[in-house]
């Protein structure tokens, strides 16, 4: 017992020299540990120098933490490097039957192969018109059936069960098919009138046929957009509850489409009737193949991938993140499920030698609250992608402090200001950031910072981060 005073003083000293990885390494850290909107958070952090490899800062690097949007950095670096950057989506027109003397005596199909992009913002209605014209070039001015939209690529699993009723149904938890449209949006215009009505929904843009709505949401003194709609794919029943505020007139509220395969369809066969082909039936869908044999006519492409992933980090677009998720699946089987999804992702960066083992994936794009991943491997697989062939398309999809997409206000008149590329994640309570920053010497730093369960507003968080990293940068640039 005698010698138990001085081996334990020495041990103190060896652990104030050299700290055991996971713990603070700076004073910096203190901002997030002693803040009373972090203080009582579960916190990761990960902080390299990208070119010697040398630890910036480092907390609980190796702790599983809900990414939230974060989570989009580890879905668009595997759909880069599996896919490619230059891969394009398709969907493909197709008539099962024959033509005889001008007349369509079978179905015209629109085969969905997992291009989210259709329809959407970025690219409007113009491709339905070329549809069309491929359709006259086929010879056909008749169709005995109807338009088909084939969704059999994706497994009939289109809401991920591992994301909360509360979000199903609303515009940034769509359904996911192997056909998308109009980004699965539709928009449910309400009437604002006096505090305590119901608010009344006066129509839908697009207008969607067969909507039924259960309405339960009143106006209110609230100043914010407290609404949310709830369903089902597939189903056209909607709940709406919440609160908008009162007196407001028009007001709208985003929630998903419930079948935008059908709906693409039923678009497509009035464009089809406007220009003189007869279409007898009216548009149906399916979820599962069918052996019917089917000739080709028409092959639209997205997009590079490179552009839908830019646009997937840039605004963390969810729809985007999830369908890519889907087709890293299919890379497995066909239909594609969310089990093979999570086995391509995790097989693909083992053989890289990057484990996820303490990873939990259950999506592609962070909205389920089951997800966990560690800042020491958000580090690892940015850093990988640095070196990667794919480097170029990646690093532009990430938004610029203080300039672009979700990083617009972070940062903002600041010495980092433009000069951090990364992706934000957000969910109530959790504030996390992942990328990369650049140093005045033109050197470059790696880096995740996680924030979980912490307290106040959103903003409030960010502010606390914001300083967090502003001291980091100040002490080691």
């Amino acid at each position: 017992m005698k010698h138990l005073f001085p081996y334990s003083l020495l041990a103190l000293i060896w652990f104030v020299m050299f700290p055991l990885p996971g713990f603070a390494q700076s004073e910096s850290v203190n901002i997030l540990l002693q803040s009373p909107n972090t203080r009582y958070a579960n916190i990761g952090i990960c902080i390299k120098d990208l070119t010697t490899g040398r630890v910036i800062e480092s907390y609980r690097p190796q702790n599983a933490i809900p990414p939230a949007s974060v989570m989009k950095v580890l879905t668009t670096a595997t759909a880069l490097e599996v896919l490619g950057a230059d891969t394009c989506l398709l969907t493909v027109l197709e008539y099962s039957g024959k033509i005889e003397k001008g007349c369509l005596i079978g179905n015209l199909y629109i085969h969905g192969y997992g291009d989210p992009t259709l329809g959407g913002l970025n690219q409007g209605q113009a491709f339905l018109k070329t549809w069309v014209q491929a359709v006259q070039n086929a010879g056909i001015k008749e169709i005995s059936g109807g338009v088909v939209a084939d969704m059999s690529y994706f497994d009939g699993d289109a809401l991920n069960p591992a994301w909360l009723w509360e979000d199903a149904g609303n515009y940034y938890a769509p359904g996911i098919f192997s056909i998308a449209y109009m980004d699965n949006t539709m928009n449910v215009v309400l009437n604002s009138s006096e505090v305590g009505s119901v608010a009344q929904v006066k129509y839908t843009v697009p207008e969607v046929p067969g909507i039924e709505f259960e309405n339960h949401i009143r106006c209110t003194q609230t100043n914010e957009d407290c609404a949310y709609i709830h369903g089902m794919p597939y189903n056209n029943r909607r709940y709406l509850v919440g609160a908008i505020p009162s007196n407001e007139g028009q007001f709208g509220v985003k929630g998903d489409l419930p079948n935008p395969g059908l709906l693409l369809a039923q678009h497509f066969t009035i464009r089809l009737r406007t220009a003189g082909i007869a279409v007898r039936q009216e548009a149906a869908y399916h979820t599962e193949r069918d052996l019917v044999p089917r000739t080709p006519i028409y092959t639209h492409r997205s997009m590079p991938l490179a552009g839908i992933i830019e646009q997937t980090n840039m605004h963390s677009v969810n729809l985007y993140a999830e369908t890519l998720y889907r087709l890293l699946g299919a890379r497995l089987s066909t239909p594609c499920s969310l089990h093979n999804a999570e086995l391509m992702v995790r097989n693909y960066w083992r053989n890289r030698g990057i484990s996820l083992l303490g990873a939990t994936i259950k999506d592609g794009c962070g909205l389920a609250p089951q997800n966990g991943i560690s800042a020491q491997t958000l580090v690892e697989i940015l850093t990988y992608m640095y070196a990667s062939s794919n480097k170029d398309a990646f690093y532009a999809s990430l938004p610029v402090s203080g300039k672009t997409g979700t990083l617009r206000s972070f940062l903002a008149k600041t010495e980092l200001e433009g000069k951090v590329h990364a992706k934000s994640g957000t969910i109530g309570g959790t504030k996390n950031y992942a990328g990369y920053i650049e140093l005045p010497n033109g050197d470059k730093w790696v880096f995740a910072i996680m924030v979980n369960s912490g307290v106040g507003k959103a903003r409030d968080l960010q502010n606390t981060i914001q300083k967090y990293l502003l001291d980091v940068y100040s002490r080691n640039r």
